[in-house]
C-alpha cells in the first residue's frame, strides 16, 4: 500500500512539474499580471522621483494594471533582476541590452533630437584649455560611469585601444561614479581630469542644471550609437502584454499628458527598431572578446 501510494505521489509530482514546464514554455507568465515590474537604471539623469511617479501613474492608468518602477544604482543590479525573473520590462543601456540579448526583446527605442541615437562625450574641466582628446590624457585621472555603460566605459576603452594603447594602464588612476551625472560632477570639481558620459545626460543638464555642466567642456564626440532601449523579458511577458506596452509607449507623443512626460524626459517619443541598430556597440564588444554570435 505504501509503495502504491509513493508511486502515485511521484506521478502526481511529475504531472505538476510537466504542467509548470508547459506553462512557462507556452509564454504564460508566472508573474502576477496585475503587477507590472519595470526596471530603471542610471540612464536617468538624477533623482527624478517626481517624474518617475508621474510616469508610473500614467502607465498604470492606461494599462489598467499597477506599474511599479524598480530603480537601481548600477546596470549590473538591473541586469541581475532581469536574469532572476524579477522584472517584466526595463529601460537599460545599449551595452547591457546586448549582454541580455538572449533573455530580452526590444520593445521601443527613445527618440532623442528626432533620432534613436546618442553619443559618448569626452569631457574635461572648463579650466583645461589644452586637452583635445584621449591622446592627451595619458597618466591622468579618469572617471568612468559604470562597468556596463557603453558611453561611460566601453567606448572610451575602445578609443584607447584604437590608439594602440592598453586601456588598463593608460591612465594614472580610474574610478567609477555609478552615474553619468556624477562623472560630470567629478570632472567639474577636479576629482578627475576627464570622464566619458552620455550626450543625453550632458545635453539635458545644460538645460536644467547649467551650473554643473558649465564647469566642463566637450573635447571629443563618438560616432552615433543606438539609444538605450526599453526591453521586455522573453518569458515573463506574454505577446499581448508586449504589444500593449509597445503601443502605449508609441502613442505617448499623441497624448497631452504623454507629451508632457516626454518633455520632462527630454525625449521626442519612442520608435520601433531592430537589434542591428546596436551593431556599432557589438563591434566594440568583439574587440574585448565580449560578444560571440549564438
Amino acid at each position: 500500500m505504501n509503495m502504491l501510494q509513493n508511486r502515485n505521489n511521484r506521478r502526481f509530482l511529475q504531472v505538476i512539474v510537466l504542467f509548470l514546464t508547459l506553462f512557462v514554455l507556452s509564454g504564460v507568465s508566472l508573474a502576477d499580471h496585475e503587477h507590472v515590474r519595470f526596471g530603471v537604471t542610471p540612464t536617468f539623469l538624477h533623482d527624478q522621483h517626481q517624474l518617475l511617479a508621474k510616469w508610473q501613474l500614467y502607465l498604470t492608468k492606461r494599462l489598467g494594471r499597477k506599474v511599479e518602477f524598480i530603480q537601481r544604482d548600477s546596470y549590473q543590479e538591473t541586469m541581475d533582476l532581469m536574469r532572476l525573473n524579477q522584472l517584466d520590462f526595463a529601460w537599460v543601456s545599449d551595452y547591457p541590452y546586448l549582454h541580455l540579448r538572449d533573455l530580452v526583446r526590444l520593445v521601443v527605442v527613445p527618440l532623442y533630437h528626432g533620432k534613436p541615437a546618442y553619443r559618448s562625450y569626452l569631457i574635461v574641466s572648463s579650466k583645461d584649455k589644452t586637452t583635445r582628446g584621449y591622446e592627451d590624457l595619458r597618466g591622468k585621472i579618469f572617471a568612468f560611469a559604470d562597468p556596463y555603460s557603453n558611453t561611460g566605459y566601453l567606448s572610451p576603452r575602445f578609443e584607447i585601444k584604437k590608439m594602440g594603447e592598453d586601456p588598463e594602464s593608460y591612465f594614472l588612476k580610474t574610478f567609477f561614479t555609478w552615474s553619468h551625472r556624477k562623472v560630470i560632477e567629478a570632472v567639474a570639481s577636479g576629482l578627475a581630469h576627464a570622464g566619458s558620459v552620455e550626450s543625453y545626460v550632458w545635453d539635458t543638464l545644460v538645460k536644467v542644471e547649467p551650473q554643473i555642466s558649465n564647469n566642463t567642456r566637450i573635447v571629443w564626440q563618438s560616432p552615433e550609437y543606438g539609444f538605450p532601449p526599453l526591453v521586455a523579458h522573453r518569458l515573463n511577458v506574454q505577446e499581448s502584454d508586449f504589444l500593449e506596452m509597445q503601443k502605449l509607449l508609441m502613442e505617448m507623443k499623441n497624448d497631452p499628458q504623454g507629451r508632457e512626460i516626454l518633455a520632462d524626459l527630454d525625449l521626442d517619443g519612442f520608435s520601433i527598431q531592430k537589434p542591428d541598430l546596436y551593431q556599432g556597440v557589438v563591434e566594440m564588444m568583439r574587440e574585448f572578446g565580449e560578444y560571440s554570435a549564438p
